[in-house]
């Protein structure tokens, strides 16, 4: 075993411990700063803070057992707690070195006039703040409830949510600003060498979108971190966003954080919830960090997805916490309508030692995915109550640089996931969802509208408790999957499992314990595989073309 830390600013980082789990230690570790006592972690992926700017500090892990191999932790209240029982006959021990980053300056948004009583308008107080900070300078939002309508980033700053501190958005759509489509300029001033600015966007297509409640338009080397949080205040009331939430009022509904072309952005520590639609929506924007956050709302709330990276590219999720009323994660590039430009593949993504439940997906591909999503990896994480697990969805009309490939799912556990495996090339979203084209089950002629599902590798994975089927893999007829290999994956059913549609599709009816179902596929390959508890075949294979056991 050994301690990384994978992220660091100048007040804190987040420190990952390399022993065999997922999410959680196998027990619990105290953790000390210079032999002082800091607290206890439980999970792989821990973000500390506290920290002082351009310091040294020595990072020890340590855990004592006694002698009937229990593990004896000191309270992470006490800060001056002394060492665990001097009785045990075992300690474990992994140290690491931490130097934090320089920082020119602290503006605490109370000497900018932010009131933090849950009842001014602190927007412009925070904004002056944000604005007025030099670079490698800290904007530091103290304990309070600010209430804010909308917040625009800028570039080489560093903005601190403190324990207790809330941002709690406004609601009230007449008095907030909106970004229009995307906008027209000089020929090669614009994205890409385009004449467009990008602006709103709304589920792979341009068009006018309320300001994000943090938003980044354009900036780079951004830090927002601490143990506050962000709060749409979102519910269910007649005047909320999510009453009637498909109708576009004014503008489509808001992201809590909003990124358009954007460069090294980092957002460590915090809490997003009550999101009024996706909660955090990065797009054409490269080299991101999500750090040990927690992405909240209820399950009921409609499509508020966790994190939805949409044509970028170097993305790293890891040790963040997701319980949503949608995908949890889901991996974005627009529609074939946008600019091609505007719409590139996402690409080189890492999520890691993530916590996912009671969303509709865990990880979940597309559909909006017109550019292709080439290079992911998803590894070590743990999905609870989900509808469907590791999720790809496409349909007829996303075009030929709609191609998924080289993705790769490694080290998974769920359990109680109702399908843990869809493929899905007939999901029935948008306007045309459900016409004859896109949901036609004969072979069509291959065009320009034609996506493609590559390669798909699923490795050590372990889903318990399902319900519907074990896998469910549709390839368009025309367009068959071309390679999905499953090694050493095991499933089991729920004492109870309930029919439920294993896809969203039309023609697709409820099932229960069901085993493989895949149709329209090139190589399927099932390398130490099993399936305990289906009723009917094992395997219910349709245009398949080559099955490797």
């Amino acid at each position: 075993m050994q301690l990384n830390v994978v992220w660091k600013c100048a007040r804190a980082a987040v420190v990952e411990i390399t022993e065999n789990s997922i999410y959680h230690t196998e027990k619990p570790w105290n953790i000390y700063l210079n032999d002082e006592f800091y607290g206890t972690t439980d999970t792989v992926e821990t973000y500390i803070d506290g920290l002082e700017p351009l310091t040294t500090y020595s990072i020890r892990y340590e855990r004592h057992r006694n002698e009937n191999n229990d593990n004896i932790v000191a309270k992470s209240g006490n800060k001056n707690s002394n060492e665990c029982n001097s009785k045990t006959n075992a300690t474990e021990t992994v140290s690491g070195i931490l130097v934090t980053d320089d920082e020119t300056f602290t503006l605490n948004v109370r000497d900018f006039g932010a009131a933090g009583d849950g009842e001014r308008d602190d927007t412009i107080s925070i904004q002056a703040a944000i604005m007025s900070c030099p670079p490698q300078g800290r904007v530091l939002v103290p304990a309070g409830d600010y209430r804010i309508t909308n917040l625009f980033l800028k570039s080489d700053i560093a903005l601190e949510l403190a324990e207790g501190a809330t941002l709690r958005a406004r609601h009230d759509r007449e008095n907030l600003a909106y970004l229009p489509s995307n906008i027209e300029g000089k020929a090669g001033a614009g994205y890409a060498g385009t004449n467009l600015l990008p602006m709103g966007r709304w589920e792979g297509e341009s068009m006018p979108m309320f300001c994000g409640i943090l938003s980044g338009m354009a900036v780079n080397g951004v830090t927002v971190y601490g143990r506050g949080a962000i709060d749409g205040g979102a519910n269910a009331d007649e005047d909320n966003w999510w009453h009637d939430p498909k109708r576009i009022r004014i503008a489509a509904r808001p992201r809590m954080i909003y990124l358009s072309d954007c460069e090294r952005m980092d957002f460590a520590g915090i809490t997003v919830r009550n999101s009024p639609s996706w909660n955090i929506h990065p797009v054409l924007s490269r080299d991101l960090g999500f750090w040990c956050l927690s992405i909240e709302g209820p399950k009921v709330s409609p499509n508020t997805d966790g994190l939805d990276p949409e044509s970028c590219t170097n993305v790293t999720i890891k040790g963040c916490h997701f319980s949503v009323g949608d995908d949890c994660i889901a991996v974005k590039s627009g529609k074939i309508d946008m600019p091609r430009e505007l719409r590139p593949a996402c690409r080189n993504l890492l999520i890691d030692q993530c916590y996912m439940h009671d969303g509709h997906g865990s990880v979940v591909l597309g559909s909006e995915a017109a550019g292709g999503i080439r290079g992911l990896i998803a590894r070590n994480c743990l999905f609870e109550r989900t509808d469907r697990g590791l999720r790809i969805k496409t349909r007829r009309g996303r075009g030929r640089d709609s191609v998924y490939e080289a993705i790769t799912f490694d080290h998974i556990r769920m359990d109680g996931v109702l399908t843990p495996f869809v493929v899905n090339s007939f999901y029935f979203c948008d306007k045309d969802g459900k016409t004859d084209y896109v949901q036609n089950r004969e072979a069509l002629p291959a065009d320009e509208r034609t996506p493609k599902v590559a390669s798909l590798i699923f490795n050590d994975i372990q889903a318990t408790n399902c319900h519907a089927a074990a896998t469910y893999i549709t390839g368009l007829p025309e367009s068959k999957v071309g390679r999905a290999e499953f090694h050493n994956v095991h499933v089991s059913y729920a004492d109870d499992a309930k029919p439920t549609k294993p896809a969203m599709a039309c023609g697709v009816e409820p099932m229960a314990r069901q085993g493989i179902i895949a149709q329209n596929v090139e190589r399927l390959v099932l390398d130490d595989v099993t399936i305990d508890g289906q009723d009917g075949d094992e395997l219910q294979l349709t245009n398949v073309d080559r099955v490797e056991r």
